[in-house]
């Protein structure tokens, strides 16, 4: 695992907008078949990332997803990382703060998002 976060990173993401109703937010991980999605705060900033998780613990709370704010809602502060940064750093950070995503930055941009899945994905690849 010496290669870079870069290599295994989905490079088309999707993001939604702090203000963008719960609502909103299933729209788009259904409409594109996605599991989670990083939350931006004026299309820059990463604020927090909203998983399908965290949605299906929203409606067991029975919570209104046309009123509330998908910044109510993320999980703040997620890993981001450079895309120069190691495979097995990024894993390791995973594992110790117990997430599945992390947002893939160059800079201030953000360049790419990974999944927990997608390190299952290239282990069973390599084999």
């Amino acid at each position: 695992m010496n290669d870079t976060i870069a290599t295994l990173m989905t490079r088309q993401v999707r993001w939604v907008d702090m203000d963008d109703t719960v609502a909103q937010v299933e729209t788009v991980l259904s409409r594109d078949r996605l599991s989670w999605v990083p939350v931006l705060e004026g299309g820059r900033s990463i604020m927090g990332v909203i998983s399908v998780s965290d949605l299906l613990q929203f409606h067991a709370q029975n919570r209104d997803a046309a009123s509330v704010r998908a910044w109510q809602l993320c999980s703040y502060k997620p890993i981001s990382v450079d895309q120069a940064t190691p495979l097995s750093e990024v894993a390791r950070a995973m594992i110790e703060r117990r997430v599945h995503h992390v947002v893939v930055t160059s800079g201030d941009a953000i360049v790419g998002v990974v999944s927990a899945l997608d390190f299952v994905q290239a282990f069973v690849d390599r084999r």
